[in-house]
């Protein structure tokens, strides 16, 4: 008897379905959104550096090496924060969590990740830019999520230098050392990165405290995270103007830079007034938006 279209084409159904459920839930891991901020940080760092667009090539294989680096960052985050990401609503739907890879599995793919990511720098890039990228992860993995995370409320305001490592990566990979404007971009993002984090930790300080992370909504109440808010969103728009300071920028850069961290600042401001999730979560949302907008003025301001 001959088989219908409709069973015969059920056929491979399941098995496609399973392996990109795999390949969805492995991606998952590495986080892509904050990769793709992270890299948005990185080709505006290389442009600065080359006082021009530097070889394509080289812009590419630097992006591949650091996604990957991070990548790898990102999933053994994920494997040695399963625990806690089980408790909290926010991050109970990862793979982990939610038993959709093993573990040890995922630790694996984490470790072979990075090494790649940190081989693909030596090789193509250059040595400065691949020990960046290494000590990014062991600070990421080592320093903030076994140490910080669950000691102490400064959690987010020591880790970010882990996040802030993509311009010294980019600087690196284009010049073969390190210059003061690289570490004043290092600098924007290690200002921006607590304001940022303590705003959606305002959100999700249910989540925070039920899975016993001391962030600093829970340990310093509610009053006193807007006024940090508030203070690190001046310090910001004062650090981000430094960059002035080099020959390599112009006014057209500190006009974005005042522009931007205005409206930062006031939504800062009017959370301190107002506490309350709705300001909070529009203060994270801009946050994004800011940081991707100021690095793009200074890769325009280096090309006119």
């Amino acid at each position: 008897m001959a088989v219908g279209p409709q069973v015969a084409g059920l056929i491979p159904r399941p098995r496609l379905r399973l392996w990109r459920e795999v390949v969805v839930a492995y991606l998952r891991l590495t986080k892509p959104r904050i990769i793709v901020l992270l890299l948005v940080t990185t080709v505006p760092a290389m442009v600065l550096a080359a006082a021009g667009i530097p070889s394509l090539w080289l812009i590419a294989i630097t992006l591949v090496g650091g996604a990957l680096t991070a990548g790898g960052a990102n999933t053994i985050n994920c494997y040695l924060d399963r625990d806690i990401d089980r408790l909290m609503n926010r991050t109970r739907s990862r793979p982990l969590p939610a038993g959709r890879l093993e573990a040890e599995h995922a630790l694996l793919f984490g470790l072979l990740v990075g090494a790649a990511g940190v081989l693909t720098l030596e090789a193509f890039v250059n040595t400065l830019a691949a020990l960046l990228a290494l000590g990014a992860n062991t600070f990421y993995i080592i320093i903030y999520t076994v140490w910080l995370k669950r000691t102490t409320a400064q959690n987010i305001v020591i880790g970010g230098a882990a996040g802030a490592m993509p311009p010294l990566v980019g600087w690196a990979a284009v010049t073969g050392s390190l210059d003061l404007p690289a570490f004043i971009l290092f600098g924007i993002i290690l200002i921006w990165t607590p304001p940022h984090f303590w705003a959606l930790a305002l959100v999700y300080s249910s989540d925070y405290e039920r899975a016993g992370v001391p962030m600093l909504p829970l340990t310093r109440g509610v009053h006193e995270t807007t006024v940090h808010i508030l203070v690190y969103a001046i310090l910001l728009v004062v650090v981000s103007t430094l960059l002035v300071t080099s020959s390599a920028i112009g006014y057209l850069y500190l006009g974005a830079s005042l522009a931007l961290g205005g409206p930062f600042v006031f939504l800062a401001y009017r959370l301190w007034r107002e506490p309350s999730n709705h300001h909070a979560l529009r203060l994270f949302k801009y946050s994004l938006y800011y940081l991707a907008l100021l690095f793009v003025a200074v890769m325009v301001d280096t090309l006119l």
